[in-house]
């Protein structure tokens, strides 16, 4: 048994398609794909944002945060 690759289906079955049968065709694909959640390149779940949370607190601990900007600022101002 030999097994089509997507370049097959697409020569055998979708060339020959009208334009308007082309068109239905690719609604069809975008109603069954997911809008979101998966990669590029693999059905992967994409990891959410807020997973990140907290993570290198421990670099920020004891620090001052309106302290550290004054600082940032401070280096800004100076010249070069």
């Amino acid at each position: 048994m030999t097994l089509l690759t997507v370049k097959d289906i697409y020569r055998k079955h979708i060339v020959p398609l009208t334009y308007t049968e082309r068109q239905e065709l690719l609604a069809l694909i975008e109603r069954a794909t997911p809008k979101s959640g998966f990669a590029p390149g693999g059905n992967k779940r994409k990891p959410k944002l807020s997973s990140l949370r907290g993570v290198g607190a421990d670099i920020w601990e004891g620090i001052d945060a309106q302290e550290y900007v004054n600082q940032l600022r401070d280096q800004w101002e100076r010249p070069l």
